[in-house]
């Protein structure tokens, strides 16, 4: 699979639209994936046995360059010649089209303090609409949204193709955001800090340039920064290993290093519990995609957590609750993939962990996802393939299981 196949399935408008939304559509778009430039997936040992020991294709890495660009444009050429032919081309590509802008699609959101947020694409959005609404105009038909950032407009005025890459905002206020965005859908991105009040990009504010960044709060004027800092700050993936205390007001380059992973890694990262009374922040290292090594900030020295390393690790005020994939021996007892465990936060720490199950795997459940709330753990199970939901609260020590009822296959 080409670089620039997989750089153009992201940055065409009607491709960039079905990211992550409408999977009935895939199967029926698959069949002209091709015409679009959509990338075909290849197994890795599928494509270790394929590739040569030189790449002659290694040119298309530069995935804007003229060359590249023809080249795409020729397979693409060769693709139409084949699909468009098909008498059910122009009808199939209606449809899809028609659901892709249709105005009767529920708008996903993402509740941030009172308000609940939605990015909304459609034929005269492509790229999207960053809008608003309360929790009682979501009720409403039709609901009224109110726009924040619309990114169509963004990429007029500023002449580039600017794609959605997500924001970090601040809570409780969420009035100062972090703002991704991606020159055609690229995985680097450019970080401008957003105020959602005034509804414009903040003067002076955070600003990175174009990079595999990630930012995170620490507080209002503090971030904490993995970016490109220059040779050696990579790892051989790409990503940053290098994680910075970036002040406001701060350059960039006098940020101070409070975490390194390894040239060798996938990528570190950083995540902030600001809940009140239980502060922290953790940092990890990913020696491998799905294996993670964690390490908790006590001022300058860095605490490793003791985790398998391919488990999830959450915190959750008091308490923390880890996510199998392997077996792993805690406290004597040998606890079974795929089971969720919650125990104290402070025996935790200590290495004196007492674990509670809340979920062990049978043959036909699994544990797809849990949620948190104020008092309870929610758990999302699959049951021969269809969710059922689970509400775990504790009460004098002991954990009480709740059956949630809701509509089958829901």
């Amino acid at each position: 699979m080409s670089m620039w196949m997989f750089s153009r399935q992201l940055s065409h408008p009607l491709g960039n639209r079905l990211n992550n939304r409408i999977p009935r559509v895939w199967q029926r778009l698959c069949q002209l994936a091709m015409a679009w430039g959509c990338a075909v997936a290849v197994s890795p040992a599928a494509w270790a046995q394929s590739a040569p020991a030189a790449d002659p294709y290694l040119w298309l890495e530069a995935v804007d360059s003229p060359q590249s660009l023809a080249w795409g444009r020729e397979r693409n050429a060769q693709s139409r010649a084949q699909l468009e032919p098909w008498s059910g081309f122009a009808s199939t590509r209606q449809q899809i089209r028609e659901v892709l802008d249709s105005a009767e699609r529920i708008p996903q959101i993402t509740r941030m303090g009172a308000q609940f947020y939605n990015l909304w694409q459609d034929a005269q959005h492509p790229r999207g609409v960053w809008r608003r609404t309360t929790l009682e105009g979501y009720r409403q038909t039709p609901t009224p949204w109110e726009t924040v950032l619309d990114l169509d407009a963004l990429g007029r005025a500023e002449s580039v193709s600017w794609v959605w890459g997500g924001a970090t905002c601040l809570g409780p206020q969420y009035q100062r955001c972090l703002v991704r965005l991606s020159r055609g859908g690229s995985d680097a991105v450019v970080v401008r800090e957003f105020d959602t009040v005034s509804k414009s990009f903040v003067t002076g504010g955070f600003t990175l340039p174009e990079a595999k960044s990630s930012v995170t709060w620490l507080n209002e004027n503090t971030v904490f920064v993995a970016t490109d800092f220059g040779p050696d700050s990579l790892t051989t993936s790409g990503y940053a290993r290098i994680i910075k205390r970036w002040q406001r007001g701060q350059p960039l380059q006098a940020a101070t290093t409070v975490f390194e992973g390894q040239r060798t890694d996938v990528s570190a990262s950083v995540w902030v519990d600001r809940t009140p009374g239980h502060e922290r922040v953790v940092f990890y290292r990913s020696p491998e995609f799905f294996i993670t090594e964690a390490f908790l900030a006590q001022g300058d020295l860095r605490q490793r957590l003791n985790k398998p390393g391919d488990a999830q690790l959450t915190f959750w005020k008091d308490r923390v609750l880890m996510q199998l994939r392997s077996p792993w021996t805690s406290g004597g007892t040998t606890w079974p993939r795929g089971a969720l465990l919650v125990g104290s936060a402070k025996d935790f720490l200590m290495d004196k962990a007492r674990w509670q199950m809340l979920f062990q795997p049978s043959a036909s459940t699994s544990l797809a996802s849990f949620s948190l709330t104020r008092e309870t753990v929610l758990l999302n199970l699959l049951d021969n393939v269809a969710s059922r939901l689970e509400e775990w609260r504790e009460s004098g020590g002991v954990w009480q299981r709740r059956v949630v009822h809701t509509p089958s296959l829901g």
